[in-house]
């Protein structure tokens, strides 16, 4: 009986510290991307959720779905040994992997977009260049017409008065 409960308390504890991990995966995250507020709120849903269900699953698979207090002491052990212990040296490592990736991606990228920047100053300059002249030629004469039809207005009050 005892060494069930032992068991248990041990098992509360990986649990703990894979819901520590978590945790930090979603600290990993806000830290390597900027994030609006609208997707810090929805992963802090989805950890609920996420560690919801993992306290649940445990609780159903190892225990046959009863509660005991020593199950969520062991869980609150489980995350303070991995705060204490794992946690900054988890999160260090793993922002500087995924900042290390994110150069690679974006150097990756610009290297894709090279081509594409060429066939943008080769052929959608001197178009833009046209469009921009046609632009102008239509507002001259625009501004044109509006001047002579000023002028033609003032002549009629004239020619009225």
């Amino acid at each position: 009986m005892i060494m069930n409960q032992v068991y248990l308390f041990l098992i509360f504890i990986a649990n703990g510290i894979i819901i520590g991990i978590l945790f930090d995966f979603f600290r990993i995250l806000r830290k390597s991307f900027k994030t609006s507020d609208f997707i810090t709120y929805f992963e802090d849903l989805l950890f609920w959720i996420l560690t919801g269900f993992s306290i649940l699953y445990f609780i159903f698979v190892f225990n046959n779905g009863e509660i005991r207090l020593f199950m969520f002491l062991g869980i609150a052990v489980g995350i303070t040994l991995y705060m204490l212990i794992f946690s900054s040296v988890f999160i260090k490592i793993n922002v500087t992997i995924i900042t290390f990736f994110k150069k690679i991606f974006i150097k990756v990228f610009e290297i894709i977009l090279i081509p594409f920047k060429f066939i943008k100053k080769m052929f959608f300059k001197p178009i833009s260049f046209i469009f921009i002249n046609i632009r102008k030629s239509f507002t001259n004469l625009y501004n044109n017409f509006i001047k002579i039809t000023k002028k033609h207005k003032k002549i009629e009050n004239n020619v009225k008065n």
